[in-house]
């Protein structure tokens, strides 16, 4: 097999003065003298042994080879920078930096395992957690300071795209001690009279909870009140109260508190994955979001 030697930059140097029909047009793109352009051009006909252009004094044409040849060169030119863009995914995969904004519940109990066996296929990835209220998950999406967010508000936006993980329902968590932790349900007019720890208007979950409780004939009265989830468990398991909260927020495997779900009515929100429409996510995001998608959330 015949070995053709010549480099890219007369391979590219053959395809732009094709198409602009011009060797001084060409030299200015390609930011050459005419002379070391013609010299590139010259320097790969040289190689094919074949001539490729028809000079004149005021236009290039191609030849009969050229033309054939100008197929292959773009081809072979356009194989080039597809496999420069893969390598660099590669490396931007590998090296790459992403931020992801959620709600504390996800942070603290689906984050975690995810992140690990994300980290383990990629260790040379940064990954930046802000971990806030629904509200501020929302806002540092539509920002731009997060790569994507995982909440249950935001379906409604009509800038964001919001896929969906999971439906989880709401329970009551309580003391392991406690003489409703053997049952399977509790209804919400049975917290007439209990002292409850609630979250306070500042976190998401307190819209939902009270259309709730105002529907039921004798509401509940909140003792204590924390502006996320996870300060309301703390306080359950001082034994302070019993409190409301989303599945996902209390792990099934928790030494002392446990959740029984609640009834009459059922009460579910659906978590998903936000992101702005207008904004395609690097291949660094995108790995982490493909992660959080088949994640088995309550696994």
């Amino acid at each position: 097999m015949k070995h053709i030697k010549f480099d890219m930059g007369e391979l590219m140097a053959f395809v732009v003065t094709a198409e602009k029909s011009s060797f001084r047009l060409a030299a200015e793109a390609l930011f050459l003298s005419p002379p070391a352009l013609s010299r590139r051009v010259e320097r790969l006909e040289a190689a094919l042994g074949a001539r490729l252009l028809e000079r004149t004094t005021r236009h290039v044409k191609l030849t009969a080879v050229g033309h054939d040849f100008l197929h292959e060169a773009r081809a072979a030119l356009t194989g080039l920078e597809e496999a420069v863009q893969r390598v660099g995914d590669q490396l931007q995969l590998r090296r790459g930096r992403v931020t992801v904004a959620c709600i504390p519940s996800v942070a603290n109990h689906l984050l975690p395992r995810v992140l690990g066996a994300f980290a383990a296929s990629q260790p040379e990835v940064q990954v930046h957690v802000i971990d806030e209220s629904a509200r501020q998950v929302l806002d540092a999406v539509q920002r731009g300071d997060a790569d994507f967010g995982v909440s249950f508000t935001g379906s409604q936006d009509s800038s964001l795209r919001f896929e969906a993980l999971t439906r989880e329902r709401y329970v009551l968590a309580m003391p392991r001690s406690h003489a409703w932790a053997e049952r399977s349900e509790i209804g919400w007019s049975e917290l007439a009279g209990q002292r409850l720890v609630s979250v306070s208007h500042q976190s998401g979950n307190r819209v939902l909870l009270d259309q709730v409780m105002a529907e039921l004939p004798h509401q509940p009265v909140a003792w204590h009140e924390c502006n996320h989830v996870t300060g309301a468990l703390a306080l359950v398991e001082a034994g302070l109260g019993l409190a409301a909260i989303p599945q996902l927020a209390l792990r099934q495997d928790h030494p002392a508190v446990c959740g029984v779900p609640l009834t009459a009515p059922d009460v579910w929100r659906t978590l998903g994955l936000l992101q702005r429409r207008d904004r395609v996510l690097n291949p660094t995001a995108e790995a982490l979001r493909q992660c959080l998608m088949h994640a088995h959330v309550f696994g």
